[in-house]
């Protein structure tokens, strides 16, 4: 650490580096806070939880007993002893007019600020709440139950919420007409996860009870990738395939051949966007009934058929550069997957065990070198690159089933099955450490100084703006 200090002061090592290397250092010593401790009003399991991305202060919190919550973690209702407690400054549960029935899968704030926030439940509805009255301003119905929610923290130009539940379509829900937009259809069973893009509003990505993990632009039908977990090229865009280079090669041909109008023969058709047109392979129309999928123009069917996890994605979440695409599924497994090319990274997270009957809510440290992921009673850091576990946290005592990683305060919160939100903070021994040495250090100057005069210099050369002692006049 001093050397850290002196290379900052020197101009070698840049602030931002230094802030990050002091983040990583309190991340990487988290255990349960013994200073902070969050009072649950929930008579169920926690199954999602969420700090505001606007001023990271409250903490919203959904369960099982159709209950949301919310809390202020900078500022404590009451004390005991060393410990802060926070109690929620309101919840809303079945009693209220507008609450769900039955369990809340997924509680997020509206990213722009906090003045909405969003509950999914298996009443197979949406609400979309005004936080100041405590109202439901916006509902939405929906088909099936209600397995997760997502906004995207990039938006400009929409205000969809992304909606999986057990059917087959995904659904994106416009709070600014309170109607759906459209729905997006290719899986082939329950939707369980989704999550935005961190690098475009436009991109959605969902993982189904049939194990894939599809991209979809919202702007056009169809998906345009399926990550396959077979496909392990890192760092390379997929090669095209020799069947597809092969089709390419004879159908230029075959036009070359046909002479220069042969162009201008083929009938052409509209596309679904109506603003462009493609030829057609045959001038015949599709057979009436037909319940065939249309299937996106860059995706082969073999490709539509590819399979990220054996069993349900239980879990997605994009890296903060966006580059990268961490998925959990009921075979126990986690993935670390490259957005840009599609491919597994084939990274070995080491032996774990994750719920399979429920979505579970994944988490990154802010420099994404940490991955935190449920494990049954525990929660597990990973190392992002190599797999190895980092940190156990153990505190709960039933199984974890959300956690969010507070960027500002470097603190986890989790939610588990036994009705409690645990605080996970740096060690304070550390940083108690730190200052006593800090201390001794400056004693020590102090002492072996002739005058106060060499003392006081002394002081305002460790601590430049703390003047512990007056020179003699």
């Amino acid at each position: 650490m001093w050397k850290d200090i002196r290379d900052r002061e020197a101009g070698k090592l840049r602030p931002n580096s230094f802030a990050n290397r002091v983040k990583s250092d309190r991340t990487s010593s988290l255990q349960l806070s013994n200073h902070k401790d969050i009072v649950s009003p929930h008579r169920g399991s926690v199954n999602s939880l969420q700090v505001d991305l606007t001023e990271g202060r409250y903490l919203l919190s959904g369960a099982s007993d159709a209950s949301a919550a919310v809390f202020d973690i900078q500022r404590a209702t009451h004390s005991e002893g060393l410990i802060a407690k926070h109690q929620c400054i309101f919840a809303v549960d079945k009693q209220h007019e507008h609450g769900h029935k039955y369990a809340i899968s997924s509680a997020i704030w509206y990213p722009v600020d906090t003045g909405l926030f969003v509950t999914g439940s298996f009443d197979h509805h949406i609400n979309v709440w005004d936080t100041n009255t405590t109202q439901v301003v916006v509902n939405f119905k929906l088909p099936g139950k209600v397995y997760r929610t997502a906004m995207s923290s990039l938006a400009t130009s929409h205000m969809l919420i992304a909606a999986g539940t057990e059917d087959v379509q995904v659904r994106l829900c416009d709070i600014s007409s309170g109607a759906f937009s459209h729905t997006l259809s290719g899986h082939r069973d329950g939707v369980m996860s989704v999550e935005w893009s961190a690098s475009s509003e436009w991109v959605l990505i969902t993982g189904g009870c049939d194990g894939a993990i599809r991209f979809w632009d919202i702007r056009r039908a169809g998906c345009f990738r399926v990550l396959d977990q077979s496909q392990s090229q890192l760092g390379r865009r997929p090669p095209i395939s020799g069947w597809t280079a092969n089709k390419l090669s004879t159908s230029k041909s075959l036009l070359a051949s046909q002479g220069p109008n042969m162009k201008s023969r083929i009938p052409h058709k509209k596309l679904g966007n109506g603003n462009a047109t493609k030829p057609s392979s045959t001038g015949k129309l599709p057979a009436k009934g037909s319940t065939r999928q249309r299937l996106h123009p860059g995706l082969l069917s073999g490709q539509d058929r590819s399979v990220s996890h054996y069993g349900a994605v239980t879990g997605l979440k994009v890296t903060g550069d966006g580059m990268y695409l961490l998925s959990a599924g009921s075979d126990s497994r986690l993935k670390l997957w490259d957005v840009e090319s599609g491919c597994n990274t084939l990274v070995n997270f080491e032996t774990m065990r994750l719920q399979t009957n429920k979505p579970l809510q994944l988490a990154t440290s802010q420099d994404s070198s940490l991955v935190f992921a449920p494990c049954m009673a525990t929660v597990k850091a990973f190392d992002m690159w190599t797999g190895k576990t980092s940190l156990t946290l153990s505190g709960h005592y039933e199984g974890v089933n959300c956690c969010w990683y507070n960027f500002p305060d470097q603190e986890l919160y989790t939610g588990g099955n036994d009705r409690q939100i645990l605080v996970w903070s740096p060690s304070r021994n550390s940083t108690e450490l730190w200052t006593r040495r800090i201390g001794n250090r400056l004693q020590t100057r102090i002492t072996g100084a002739t005058d106060c005069r060499q003392q006081g210099s002394l002081v305002s050369m460790v601590i430049p703006t703390t003047r512990l002692c007056s020179p003699c006049t």
